[in-house]
């Protein structure tokens, strides 16, 4: 690695994620596994569907009665039963007759097909429906027409979803239909986040001189809390050693996973995070060639991995994405980390003082594909040039200029629908 005080991007990155691990199992009931990632694979304990049944309200029946049938020579049928979703009707259809079925019943034993109500002249819109003697069919059918046979999606010993794989609303569904009611899921991270100096007062507090907000508290716990994982809340710790201690020792009594701090990383007099880790830690690094956000140090503290941001409100933002919500990820047992790229065109030039730049933009569609229009000034302290954007745009180390209509890769921090 290059010199551990002033890593490319690149290189900072790659040390994070060496530093933190996949983390245990837990079984959890299956709806608040929605999001989680499957720690072993899931195998079928049953076919789905478990029985062959009907795809369509119609009548169950043999092919074989309907040959040649048609609308000037239709088949007639004896109607020798009703079988409705969730009955089963225990007798054998044998030929010449017909057993009206709801969608999703049971087919029943003899019969290898069914006809669509729609197919026969069954008054199907009359609300009573009550069940006629016979029934005429206005089409052949082949065997199998309209039956969902046994195993037909997934068969019994069979395994469903593998190891590592992230649960939505459908897996959701499967996992229900085969009737599996706890799942075995990566735990979710647990991240511990302090905010740190003197300056820093609650958000409920009136202004006063000096003294600001603590908006990266917030941001930075909104940005765990969207990913999924947990969050611990350890407050603001003023610019002493022996505060940011205190705060520390809280989480590491929490259980964290993950401690990730904002300020007091730089080369400040009261810049205390980086000393305490020095002290009681260690430092892997503390600057990258990074705008913004080039003080970010990392390391360990009580043997928990420990991110600590910059101070400047965008700073953190942006450093928290580019390397706390990768390793999150990881420790979720996730496997694609960082935020999907697309290449855009941008609509203006440009300027960047050589390191890796990260500048807010708003990615749209077009014609010609997509294109990027930054959101005003760059500032790492205009929040609201990040409230504006969908995208970060990246101009590579060492290029200083962009002109309009050069292509650049957009990290998407948002996909609206609008756009995508």
């Amino acid at each position: 690695m290059a010199d551990a005080e002033y890593l490319t991007v690149a290189e900072a990155l790659q040390a994070v994620l060496a530093g933190v691990s996949v983390l245990p199992a837990e079984s959890i009931p299956l709806l608040p596994a929605l999001g989680r990632v499957l720690a072993g694979p899931v195998v079928a304990q049953d076919s789905l569907p478990p029985f062959a049944n009907s795809s369509m309200d119609g009548y169950a029946l043999r092919a074989a009665d309907l040959v040649g049938a048609s609308r000037e020579r239709p088949a007639t049928l004896r109607v020798v039963a009703d079988i409705a979703a969730g009955a089963v009707w225990e007798a054998h259809l044998g030929e010449g007759t017909a057993a009206r079925i709801m969608t999703g019943a049971p087919l029943p034993a003899g019969a290898d097909a069914v006809v669509p109500v729609e197919e026969t002249n069954e008054p199907w819109r009359d609300p009573e429906r009550p069940l006629p003697g016979q029934i005429e069919v206005y089409r052949p059918v082949n065997p199998g027409d309209y039956v969902r046979w046994p195993g037909e999606d997934i068969q019994a010993d069979e395994v469903v979803l593998p190891a590592g794989h992230v649960l939505r609303p459908q897996e959701i569904g499967v996992l229900a239909a085969l009737g599996v009611a706890q799942v075995q899921v990566v735990r979710r991270p647990r991240v511990g986040i302090l905010a740190t100096g003197d300056e820093l007062i609650g958000v409920e507090e009136p202004l006063r001189p000096g003294k600001i907000r603590n908006s990266n508290g917030y941001a930075q716990a909104a940005q765990v809390l969207a990913m999924g994982a947990e969050l611990v809340a350890l407050g603001v710790a003023g610019d002493t050693e022996a505060d940011v201690r205190a705060k520390l020792q809280r989480g590491l009594e929490a259980g964290v996973d993950l401690f990730v701090s904002s300020a007091g990383v730089s080369v400040g007099a009261y810049d205390v995070v980086k000393a305490v880790l020095e002290q009681e830690g260690n430092v892997t690094f503390w600057r990258v060639r990074m705008r913004p956000g080039k003080p970010l140090a990392y390391g360990r503290y009580g043997g928990v991995p420990y991110l600590g941001l910059p101070g400047n409100p965008v700073s953190a933002m942006v450093s928290f994405e580019r390397f706390a919500r990768p390793a999150i990820r990881k420790m979720a047992g996730h496997t694609t980390l960082e935020r999907p790229q697309v290449q855009v065109v941008m609509q203006e030039e440009i300027r960047s003082d050589g390191r890796e730049s990260y500048l807010r933009a708003i990615v749209t569609r077009g014609p010609a594909g997509y294109q990027a229009t930054t959101t005003g000034g760059q500032g790492s302290h205009i929040m609201t040039s990040l409230v504006k954007a969908n995208a970060l745009v990246i101009v590579p180390e060492g290029v200083t200029v962009v002109a309009a209509g050069e292509r650049l890769a957009a990290m998407m921090i948002d996909w609206p629908e609008t756009v995508f």
